[in-house]
């Protein structure tokens, strides 16, 4: 006969074990983002040549790419974060569905700074934990709170592509192609995250995040 006190007990062993395999798998997550080893799931179906790239149109496309590539590794840990605190199974398989739609964003954007001879940030480890611990901190929030914050990020990526459309080369028609669909995915997320029910943030909250944005932007930008 079990008594009702050592059910109990194993209960909470059950769910302690099942958070700390939840961390681990954060862990292995990470460092998989951080390493580049992730492939995309889906192929950009769009081809053309560099050759008509002058060398400082590849630098500059590889520069934003690298913004770019950097603003998946914060998607990622951001995601990740909420939805290791998030309770609702619902929202917490919508949390999962983004991150593994932001890693083909992740690994496109990888690929295209190879093609382009560039490099990605070395900032990138202290952008992912600082993200990871805001997604842990936005989910603790409450999840309207959660989806709010969300929805804000990816409105806000959704304004920065736009500003990298107009500084990429017409000529780099490849990297063109990818920021706009990228930058349609983000709106997606976004209104995701409002039919979901988020709630929107205060305007200093926002003003805030644009200014953490901003920095992380200008810093990769040159490192």
């Amino acid at each position: 006969m079990i008594h009702p006190s050592d059910s109990g007990i194993r209960e909470r062993g059950f769910s302690v074990v099942s958070f700390l395999d939840r961390i681990i798998e954060e862990v292995d997550q990470g460092l998989k983002v951080l390493s580049g080893a992730v492939s995309a799931r889906r192929s950009l179906d769009f081809h053309a040549s560099d050759v008509n790239l002058t060398d400082e149109q590849k630098k500059i496309s590889a520069r934003l790419m690298r913004v770019n590539h950097t603003g998946e590794v914060c998607a990622q840990a951001l995601y990740l974060g909420q939805a290791l605190v998030e309770k609702d199974l619902a929202i917490k398989t919508e949390l999962n569905q983004s991150a593994e739609e932001e890693l083909d964003h992740l690994a496109w954007t990888q690929q295209r700074i190879d093609e382009l001879g560039g490099r990605t940030s070395i900032l990138n480890p202290v952008f992912y934990a600082g993200s990871f611990a805001i997604g842990v901190i936005a989910g603790l929030s409450g999840t309207q709170r959660s989806l709010g914050f969300l929805q804000e990020t990816e409105r806000q990526v959704e304004a920065h592509l736009t500003e990298h459309l107009d500084r990429v080369s017409f000529e780099d028609e490849r990297s063109r192609a990818m920021i706009v669909q990228m930058r349609e995915e983000e709106r997606g997320h976004a209104n995701r995250a409002e039919r979901l029910g988020a709630k929107p943030l205060p305007k200093p909250v926002r003003v805030i995040m644009r200014v953490m944005s901003k920095a992380m932007t200008r810093s990769t930008y040159r490192i």
